[in-house]
């Protein structure tokens, strides 16, 4: 197994253009053409992740964190990122982040946040905007299954728990060919009405140009017709943050207990909340402070999330109980599930190599317990 064949999966499962634009995701250091041997799973990398990822025989690091996410202007082998950067490269470590497209993801760190926390019935706090297309093609009847076919291999036609969706109307085309010409239907230099099916699809972003590539690879014309429309449409699939509910309903005392007990972390702040009981709770793993009107207008009565400031906990008092339950460790539970997928892919494909999940913390924030 490769480590292009690794990487493939985890973008099948959180596609890069389903990350926030501005975050630098993907390979970091080192090279997606070598062998795999073995993976070691960190929520960031420093010099003891690398470490240990020598001690395990590890040459491929997947972290959630994104080591480089501004351009470097020089790599000094003295300081700490630099260090590392030399240590990746001279023992052959492939480093490779997937940061927001993961929070953005079903089955992310905010899923996994919920399901650590209890809750049930979930689905997006907010959905994903802007990142889908429509695709409508014009064609002969006996390209219809042809050219669809090739739309739902590219990737076109999901919508929800869907696939190969599509909508097709039957109408007439026309057409003159000029002199140098091929038409597949009809006469070059004649005007010609030919019957033909509107097929249209929805495609993500990400997906656009290999549908478009592949609608042209599959059609019998010269010159397809292709219209492509940009939606502003909700994406169903990807989104941000996670709402759900707990059952039985807690009180704030047992659901605060709860936290520290899941995230095993004594260091939660929280504002109060205006019921006695909590029943709809929103979580963001990470910094989710911009999501606090979308919990309360999901009518959430408690949000999980971190980063949160003091003026914030201010102006939600009394509207919603927000948690701030730190950032490390609401994001940190994420690296149960890839392992769980990424293991799950190798034992499919027959791989020989190992998963392992960084034993250590790299949460650079130290709780000092007074007892």
């Amino acid at each position: 197994m490769r480590t292009v064949d690794l990487i493939g999966y985890i973008e099948n499962w959180a596609p890069p253009g389903a990350a926030w634009e501005r975050d630098n995701i993907g390979l970091q250091v080192g090279s997606s053409k070598t062998d795999l041997k073995n993976v070691l799973l960190a929520l960031e990398v420093n010099e003891a992740v690398v470490k240990e990822a020598l001690k395990k025989k590890c040459n491929f690091i997947l972290t959630h964190h994104p080591f480089i996410f501004n351009k470097l202007s020089r790599i000094n082998t003295a300081g700490a990122k630099g260090k590392i950067i030399a240590l990746l490269i001279k023992n052959d470590i492939t480093l490779y982040s997937a940061h927001t497209n993961l929070d953005f993801t079903e089955g992310g760190v905010s899923f996994r946040l919920a399901e650590k926390l209890g809750l049930k019935n979930l689905r997006y706090l907010a959905n994903e905007k802007g990142n889908q297309f429509k695709v409508a093609v014009f064609l002969p009847e006996n390209d219809l299954e042809k050219v669809s076919n090739a739309i739902f291999q590219a990737g076109g036609g999901i919508i929800g728990n869907y696939s190969h969706c599509s909508y097709r109307a039957k109408g007439n085309g026309t057409f003159r060919g000029g002199q140098n010409s091929n038409p597949a239907i009809g006469e070059k230099e004649k005007f010609e009405t030919v019957e033909e099916i509107k097929l249209e699809a929805l495609v993500y972003s990400w997906k656009l140009n290999d549908v478009l590539s592949a609608v042209r690879k599959a059609h019998s014309y010269e010159e397809p017709a292709v219209d492509v429309y940009p939606l502003e449409n909700e994406n169903v699939n990807y989104g941000y943050g996670v709402v759900g509910e707990l059952d039985p309903q807690e009180n704030i005392n047992a659901f605060l207990l709860k936290i520290s007990k899941k995230l095993n972390t004594t260091a939660l702040k929280y504002c109060k909340g205006k019921t006695a009981k909590i029943k709809t709770v929103a979580v963001c793993g990470g910094s989710g402070a911009d999501l606090i009107p979308a919990a309360i207008g999901a009518g959430a009565d408690a949000y999980v999330t971190a980063d949160i400031k003091y003026h914030t906990f201010q102006d939600a008092e009394n509207k919603i109980y927000l948690i701030d339950a730190g950032h490390y460790e609401t994001e940190v539970v994420v690296l149960d599930e890839v392992k769980k997928r990424l293991e799950k892919f190798v034992k499919e494909n027959n791989g020989k190599i190992e998963i392992y999940k960084f034993k250590g913390s790299t949460n650079p924030v130290k709780i000092f317990n007074l007892k």
